[in-house]
Order: C-alpha cells, then structure tokens, then sequence
C-alpha cells in the first residue's frame, strides 16, 4: 500500500492506488493554518529538506468524523493531553481508519504516548502509530505489548527552535527504525515514510524491510511527484 501523508494527503485524494492520510486532527480546533506555514514554511538548503513549524493547525476532531469515508482515507489523530482520549474514543466511529500521531515535533507540548490501546479493535483496517525519528526503542516495545502492528516510521526530525524537518535526512534514522521493528517484531507491518521522491526510494525501504510506503513533501516538484505516481501505478 502506498499513502500520501498531511498535509498533501488533506488535498490530495482522487488517485487510485494511494490511500491518503488526512490531518493530524486534534479534538478541539487550532486556527491560524495559513498563517503558520507563511511564517514557519521554509527549505534548508544546508539541511536538504522542508521545516515547517505549523503546529497541528485543523479545524478539530468532528470536522473529520464529519468528512470521513471508510476506505477512501485514514484519519490522522493528535492527543494533547490524557483527558482527550475519552472523548476521542466516543467521538470516532469504530471502523475508522486512523494513524495515531505521537511525534509531531513542532507543537507546544509532546504528544500522549500512553493509554492509546482504547483505540485497537478489530474494525479497524488500519489503526497505526507514526513514531518520531528519533525514537527509543523502548516506546515501540511499549506499543508492541499493548497490541499494536502497524508502525509509520516516521515523522519529521526535531529541528528546534525551528520546527521539524522533512526530506531526505529522516532517512538515516528510519533504517534504524524499520530495521528494529522487523528484526524483533516480524508479524507488524512497517510503513516506511521521509525522503521518499522516487522508486530507487521504495526499492530502499523494501531492502530495510518496509511492507508499505509513505511519501508527502515530493509533492512539492510536480515533476518528480508525476514520475513516482507513474512509477507506483506501473510496478506494483
């Protein structure tokens, strides 16, 4: 399976044979989206790769569950603090196809990491966790045990004061990642995401043992986001 993350993947969702990730939606709104990537989008040209400090900007939680169409996305879903997930867990439908976010590094506070298990039942096609690069293996043993299998690896790198940042340095760490997960864990299913603009990318990921694929920031060079598109639709 192939996804296009946020936030392309909140415009980008009429074609076939990509599955896109909507949000990350928090459970009350957070204005000022247009605003925040005036002022946080930039390149780096010294780093290689987009930072962005847009900090989970979305119009909330029921503007998704109003929007959403089982098996045509998955909804991407930020918990701001232990008192959100009650109220989360009665908001969403059962069968919803959500991408817990637990890494976003450009907000004011850390995502919640504990208590996100209520979310897994077995409606649900894809109930995943987008893990930061830079992740301590623990965490992950912790999502294992709790029942977790599917793992987005990852989101964008700490980058402070500045944001995060995407591109081709998430890489490095991703290997580390993927290569954990599938050495200790072999029944979870990996999706590899950051860095990804062409098929020799994919290619990659498969050799560090990603079953799925994920890409976003490409989408910002309609030629190359073409050239992978044609590539996707070709081989697979």
């Amino acid at each position: 399976m192939f996804f296009i993350g946020p936030p392309f993947g909140n415009y980008i969702d009429f074609l076939p044979g990509v599955l896109p990730i909507k949000g990350s939606y928090t459970l009350e709104p957070r204005t000022g989206l247009l605003s925040q990537i005036c002022k946080t989008l930039r390149y780096d040209f010294e780093r290689k790769g987009w930072i962005n400090k847009i900090g989970l900007r979305n119009p909330g939680l029921d503007y998704a569950v109003q929007k959403y169409i089982k098996g045509e996305h998955v909804v991407s879903i930020a918990i701001l603090q232990p008192s959100d997930i009650d109220t989360i867990v009665k908001k969403i439908p059962g069968n919803m196809d959500i991408e817990i976010n637990v890494s976003c590094p450009n907000a004011e506070k850390p995502m919640e990491t504990h208590g996100l298990s209520r979310f897994l039942n077995s409606e649900r096609k894809w109930c995943i966790v987008k893990l930061s690069p830079t992740c301590d293996t623990r965490l992950i043993d912790q999502y294992y045990s709790e029942g977790f299998r599917q793992f987005h690896c990852s989101n964008t790198v700490p980058v402070p004061p500045k944001g995060g940042l995407s591109g081709k340095s998430i890489m490095q760490y991703n290997e580390q990642l993927i290569s954990y997960i599938r050495e200790k864990y072999p029944d979870t299913e990996v999706i590899g995401g950051g860095g990804i603009s062409r098929w020799s990318d994919v290619e990659l990921y498969k050799t560090w043992g990603a079953k799925h694929f994920a890409f976003s920031t490409v989408s910002f060079c309609p030629y190359l986001f073409g050239k992978l598109y044609w590539n996707i639709r070709e081989k697979t």
